[in-house]
């Protein structure tokens, strides 16, 4: 009785072991919560202070994406991203990233800095007025705040920020990716000089 006993305490805990594992292979996300636990899911779970989230599969350190914004940012960010178009010296730009800032929006922001940055700006938004945002496929051009606002409030991005303390949006990337500089050629060597032909003599009885 005893043995038989523990070899069905076996088999259960193999199965256990077996759905435990089956869990972690659905599991897209890991959390290490404050106390030292782990839980895994399928999806990112609402920021709390001291849990670290990493997506199963890379390195423990890498974040997941959108992870640590609250989970009503989480949906708009997925529905609608934000992408946030301006030049540098552009007081207009200033302005809109100062809103974007201020009310709280996870937006990631491409530069225009050269004739082919604006050549494929004019292509994605049909225009080259700056700044401009994009809202999932909603094109705005041109800044303005009342615009803008109520396009982000159909988006559900809530009127107040939501992001985490010390948040900071990604840095500004420009649309073409720079190549690198070619390498200049090396300098080419001088030929050497030829020489002068040699004649042979002509063979006697011979004429030219």
């Amino acid at each position: 009785m005893t043995r038989i006993s523990h070899f069905i305490l076996a088999r259960c805990a193999l199965g256990l072991a077996a759905l435990a594992m089956a869990g972690c292979a659905a599991a897209q996300y890991k959390i290490v919560h404050a106390d030292g636990s782990v839980t895994y899911a399928d999806r990112p779970p609402p920021s709390a202070a001291g849990v670290r989230i990493s997506r199963l599969g890379s390195s423990a350190a890498e974040p997941a994406p959108e992870a640590a914004l609250p989970r009503e940012l989480q949906q708009a960010v997925q529905r609608y991203p934000v992408t946030f178009y301006a030049t540098t010296d552009c007081a207009p730009c200033d302005s809109a990233r100062q809103f974007l800032q201020r009310r709280g929006i996870p937006y990631r922001e491409r530069r225009i800095a050269g004739d082919e940055d604006a050549q494929a700006f004019e292509t994605a938004l049909g225009a080259r007025t700056v700044p401009a945002l994009t809202i999932g496929a909603q094109r705005l051009r041109g800044w303005s705040e009342g615009d803008w606002s109520a396009y982000l409030d159909a988006a559900g991005y809530p009127r107040e920020s939501r992001l985490p303390r010390g948040w900071q949006a990604p840095p500004a990337t420009p649309l073409v990716a720079q190549r690198p500089a070619a390498t200049p050629a090396p300098p080419a060597e001088a030929a050497p000089p030829l020489d002068a032909p040699t004649v042979a003599p002509a063979p006697a009885g011979l004429r030219f």
